[in-house]
């Protein structure tokens, strides 16, 4: 009998990485059009994309974006 990775390990993992990569490259489109916001590459966000997604790193870019407000 194997010993198997729960696929929601497996599914966190991928969703993480996927979404750190999406936040840098949106962290250099903006800088490049020279717009202000920045959401940092740490834990905090790599847990955030990893449990929500996409839908997770679109609301740390709203929550940047309000902040500048």
């Amino acid at each position: 009998m194997e010993n198997k990775r729960p696929p929601f390990l497996i599914n966190f993992i991928i969703r993480a990485i996927l979404g750190m990569g999406l936040i840098f490259f949106a962290n250099q489109f903006l800088d490049y059009r020279n717009i202000p916001v920045s959401v940092g590459l740490n834990l905090l966000s790599f847990l955030t994309s990893g449990t929500l997604g996409i839908p997770g790193v679109g609301l740390l870019y709203g929550i940047m974006f309000y902040k500048i407000m």
